[in-house]
Parts: C-alpha cells; structure tokens; sequence
C-alpha cells in the first residue's frame, strides 16, 4: 500500500505520553500490512509510484512483422506509432482519530488498539474500495464513490469496458469489443478467451493476449459455477466425458468489495495478468504513502491522530482485461 509514515509532534516527545502512545504506531503499521497481504490491487492494477502532480500512460502500435525480401534483398520499412495516452491525477485521502486523556491516564490499551484498529482498517478499505468501485464503473465513462464522481474512461476516450473501442490508426472505421453480454457457462468462457486471444492492437496485429485471471465478486451461485468451470476435470455443463481443456488454467480472484451485481445481473471478469503489468493497463500510483502525525488538543488535551496520502487510478490500455454480465445490454452477445 505504498508504505506507511508515522511523527510525532507538538509535545508528543514527552517521555510518558509517548511511552503510552508507542503501540499505537506499531497496531497501526500492522494493520496496514495486513490489509496490503490480503489486497487484490496489485494483482490487477499496474502499481506506480510518482513524483509529480500526475502521470501520464500511453501504449504503442506493434511493428508490423518480419518479411521475406529473398537473398540480398533490403530491409522493409517498418515503424510503430504512439496510441492513444491517459493521465491519471492524484486524490488526497484524509482521516483522523481520537486518543481521549482519560484513556491516557487510565492506560486503557484496549480502547486505544481499538481506535487504531478501526482508522488502519478504514485506510485499507477506502483503498480497496476505491479501487474496486472504478474497475465495475468500467461498463460507463465515470461512477460516483463516496459522493466523489470518478473517470472511468480508457485511454482512447470510450469507456474501460466497451463494445467499440477505436483505433488510433483507424479510428472507428476499426472497433473491438471487451463488453459481453451472456450467462456464465463454460461456453461462454471459452468465447470470452476466444475473443481476447483475438485482440489486436490499433494496426490489427495480433497482440497474443493470454488470459489466465477470472475476477468476481463475491457471489455464492457464480462462485460456485466458476470453480465447477475451472476445476472439473470433465465438462461439467454435459453428461459425456469430454475433457475439461479449462482445468488447471485459471487463477480465480474473488473480490468482495466489488458489487455483486452490474445492471441487476451476474458477471465476471477475464484477465491476461501478464498484459496488465507488462502494458500498465490500469495504473494504481502511490504519490504520497500514508503518513500519520499527532498532535494534542490544547482545549481537551486529547491525542488526535491524523491521516494524510495521496493516490489514484485510471484506466490506458484496455485489452489487457474483459468483462461479460447478463445484465450489459451494450456488449457483444455470448452464447
């Protein structure tokens, strides 16, 4: 989670006082840790880290390929261009807590581990939400978290999941599809790996994207279909005895703080892990790590804890991942 920075200011050096408040730091740091272990960000978003205002993220086109020019023949003119680009700005992230005196004075560590239990775990969780609630905002070019109206917009200006992303070189004279319409069934899956096995990038190259990651919420009856999808060693949607080519395939990310529906319907989400990272496909940057500082209230001489960092996301390059739900009317329909 990019880190975790802890101060100590405005009398807090006295001797006392912060010999009590020493666990807080530890309890703190701990929890952050822990929810980074259990975190599915960087198994899916491009982990980044900045020293400016913003970064900025742009793909290119491939070379067009080797060519046969015969014995002694020259070499053909091959080039590649830059596509389309997006930058993503950085949010601040603010929140505080509150050590009362009395607490301080009766060394009452179990109400002090609480609070501080309670404000690392609200920073791991408005990261992951935050996180979670762009990547389902995909299927439209903004969603609304916690008030806050966010760009869900790929580079090429359509949103992360559409049925007609342009190309660079094309424009929309040339389209492709990363939204699907269908019920999950281990047909549909197999057509979803079909289609983004048949990505190309803006020249109609292939690009060998490879997917190997299935993302979804979490969802009793679609877990359940998944795992009997991925891990069946026969086809588990017949009565033969055909076997289950998926078997072994997949690794299977259930994220709970994703909605557990889209548009009042099921979905599930495809993913090349190797192209997410390789491409920075969807970057997560870390401006500012978590910094805490301390200080007392000179009107109730409480330990106020304070929490300050800076980070965002956004969406470049978009083929690396691929989404299909019953309920997206605008995709591609799978059968």
């Amino acid at each position: 989670m990019g880190g975790f920075i802890y101060s100590e200011s405005s009398g807090l050096n006295n001797a006392i006082i912060g010999k009590k408040l020493a666990p807080v730091r530890a309890i703190i740091s701990e929890c952050v840790e822990a929810f980074q272990n259990a975190s599915l960000i960087d198994k899916i978003f491009f982990m980044d880290k900045s020293k400016s205002w913003a970064s900025n993220y742009t793909s290119e086109t491939s070379l067009g390929g080797f060519q046969d020019v015969g014995e002694g023949g020259a070499f053909p003119q091959d080039s590649f261009q830059e596509g389309f680009d997006k930058t993503v700005q950085f949010r601040v992230w603010k929140d505080q807590f509150t050590v009362t005196k009395e607490m301080l004075d009766d060394a009452n560590v179990g109400k002090i581990k609480s609070k501080s239990n309670m404000f690392a775990q609200a920073y791991g969780r408005g990261r992951e939400g935050y996180a979670a609630a762009l990547l389902a905002g995909g299927v439209g070019k903004t969603v609304k978290y916690k008030d806050k109206v966010y760009d869900t917009t790929s580079a090429d200006g359509v949103p992360l999941f559409s049925a007609a992303h342009p190309s660079k070189t094309k424009g929309t004279k040339y389209t492709q599809s990363n939204l699907f319409k269908g019920v999950f069934s281990q047909t549909v899956m197999d057509q979803m790996q079909e289609k983004m096995q048949d990505f190309t990038d803006d020249d109609g190259n292939i690009l060998s994207v490879m997917p190997d990651t299935i993302i979804i919420p979490n969802n009793a009856k679609l877990k359940r279909a998944v795992f009997a999808a991925v891990g069946s060693e026969l086809d588990p949607d017949t009565n033969n005895n055909a076997m289950n080519f998926q078997l072994g395939l997949w690794n299977v990310l259930i994220w709970p703080y994703l909605p557990k529906q889209l548009a009042e319907g099921d979905y599930f989400m495809m993913a090349d892990s190797d192209f997410l990272q390789t491409y920075m496909c969807l970057p997560f940057v870390d401006r500012v790590p978590l910094q805490v500082d301390s200080h007392i209230d000179e009107n109730t001489w409480n330990t106020v804890f304070q929490g300050y960092a800076r980070y965002g996301a956004g969406f470049n390059n978009w083929r690396g991942i691929a989404i299909c739900g019953t309920g997206l009317s605008d995709g591609t329909a799978l059968a």
